[in-house]
């Protein structure tokens, strides 16, 4: 199936379930989508089918990890109603060719550009970035806001996004994390974090 097309059918014995190539992980994978009075059903079937190959159930968290190692967006922390898709990175997505919600403001901003940008950073020394953790200069005033970071287990270091100023925002830029007031240096980089 190719990526972000589903199809609806059987599945597990179950009909009318849809099966999208939508996964959130940047590792391919799918999402299965059926009533409530099947999930005990799908989920016996899935493990069944997989037992040869040792499939476990991973929680929220790590499927959260891979898609910030892959720097995937999350409603709700990198972008919400006071962010633009064009601050978060996301005009390749923001078509002009009909009318939206606040289409005007934002065709606007693609024009004249942004104010914020959200920024992708890697830590530098020990330390692990968190939702709501301070983004600082070197001069310790604060220039933005972690919105997703954690631990990267595939690449060993503390990684994150943040809105900072866009003057701020060139890759390779030095900036620092506060982390129990501390100010752990971070560099900016280019997504995906994980390049595998």
């Amino acid at each position: 199936m190719k990526y972000y097309n589903f199809e609806i059918g059987t599945f597990a014995g179950v009909e009318n379930v849809i099966v999208s190539a939508t996964g959130y992980t940047g590792s391919g994978g799918f999402e299965i989508y059926f009533k409530n009075d099947n999930a005990e059903k799908i989920w016996n079937a899935v493990f069944k089918a997989g037992e040869k190959f040792g499939i476990k159930p991973i929680g929220l968290a790590a499927r959260d990890t891979l898609r910030l190692e892959m720097g995937f967006c999350l409603y709700g922390n990198d972008i919400n109603d006071t962010t633009s898709p064009i601050e978060a990175g996301l005009g390749w997505i923001t078509k002009f060719t009909k009318d939206f919600i606040n289409s005007e403001n934002l065709k606007k901003q693609k024009e004249e550009g942004i104010v914020n940008k959200l920024i992708a950073f890697e830590i530098s020394d020990k330390g692990i970035p968190r939702h709501g953790y301070e983004i600082v200069n070197d001069k310790g005033e604060i220039i933005g806001e972690v919105t997703s970071g954690t631990m990267s287990p595939s690449l060993k270091k503390g990684i994150g996004m943040g809105y900072v100023p866009k003057e701020l925002s060139k890759i390779g830029s030095e900036i620092f994390i506060q982390v129990r007031n501390k100010a752990i240096p971070a560099v900016v980089v280019k997504l995906p974090f994980y390049k595998g």
